[in-house]
């Protein structure tokens, strides 16, 4: 960063803002730091890196960039926050910040106000904000929650619309902060849980996943009705991991096969009902032990961080897929 800025100012440029982001996990508790007056960075980065950064961001005039997903925390603490002042509509809903007085109306602002607060710590507490990643997933897994089309427009059009007025936060009230929106297209190739490649404003094919005006400006009563949400409570029910209907219905048995391969050389006995002469040896086909395969292997290792993903061959399904004396193990849905 250093090297960058010296070179802009050997060209006269002083624009340009230098910085680098940094997620909420750089706060001692993490995202979710409550109250946001006992927030601090983190004591293995607090001297070594956060202070000589804030130091050249405050030399600098620029901004210090924080990703700020206010659904990851909602969806971790859902019993204890609500939906409604995760997306910007909690109308009564208030959190009263017992260290300084402060009353918050969404969760954003206690997330900003946490970093805000850290950085007065080090000494540095004018530094400027800027919030480099935001927004709200627009689908998810089953065993995940409140990823869906009607949540992610709500989040989004209500951050556009507040932010347009720079209304600041509690701490820094009336303050300027950019904000940029991740992301804008669906990343449906990417790897991980669902939720990973449901974060934009566009599906991979370019249509709009829903209206939305990044100005503010738009009347929030004027967009069309969205689809109700599905999935904003936990669901509960069993859980299988299969071959994904499009593999299936356009076999590459090079990419199946080989999926199939590593699902089969992982654990204890992953692959064992699908050998010759047990009870899900038929019908012997690479679909078919794929399915079984991808399965076994995701309900020994989901809990250790499996995905049921495979190269996007995979996908969850709430209907059981055994049959006849072939019993595939199920997970619970419940995060």
């Amino acid at each position: 960063m250093e090297n960058i800025h010296r070179s802009l100012r050997k060209r006269s440029i002083s624009s340009v803002k230098i910085g680098t982001t940094l997620a909420m996990d750089a706060l001692a508790d993490g995202a979710f730091p409550r109250p946001p007056s006992a927030a601090a960075f983190r004591a293995d980065i607090a001297e070594a890196v956060v202070r000589p950064l804030l130091h050249f961001l405050n030399g600098t005039n620029s901004y210090y960039f924080v990703d700020a997903y206010p659904y990851f925390v909602w969806a971790d603490n859902n019993l204890t926050v609500s939906l409604d002042y995760a997306l910007f509509q909690g109308g009564r809903t208030r959190y009263v910040d017992p260290g300084t007085g402060l009353t918050y109306t969404n969760l954003l602002d206690e997330m900003l106000d946490a970093v805000v607060i850290a950085m007065a710590k080090l000494g540095y507490g004018h530094v400027k904000l800027a919030i480099a990643e935001t927004g709200w997933p627009n689908g998810c897994d089953y065993n995940q929650i409140g990823g869906n089309v009607h949540n992610a427009a709500i989040y989004n059009r209500n951050l556009a619309a507040r932010m347009a007025k720079n209304p600041g936060t509690p701490v820094r009230p009336g303050a300027k902060m950019p904000v940029f929106v991740f992301s804008l297209y669906n990343e449906d190739l990417k790897p991980g849980p669902g939720t990973e490649r449901h974060w934009g404003l566009y599906y991979a094919n370019g249509t709009a996943v829903y209206e939305i005006d990044l100005t503010g400006r738009r009347p929030l009563g004027s967009y069309p009705p969205l689809p109700a949400p599905e999935n904003n409570t936990p669901y509960k029910g069993p859980i299988w991991c299969v071959l994904s209907a499009a593999a299936s219905n356009k076999l590459n048995e090079t990419a199946v096969g080989n999926a199939l391969s590593y699902a089969c050389g992982q654990g204890n006995g992953t692959c064992d009902a699908i050998q010759p002469g047990k009870t899900c040896y038929t019908p012997n086909t690479t679909a078919a032990h794929a399915s079984y395969a991808f399965n076994s292997y995701w309900q020994q290792f989901e809990k250790t961080g499996a995905t049921c993903y495979f190269n996007n061959l995979a996908e969850q399904t709430i209907k059981d897929p055994s049959h006849g004396s072939c019993r595939f193990p199920s997970s619970s849905g419940s995060p």
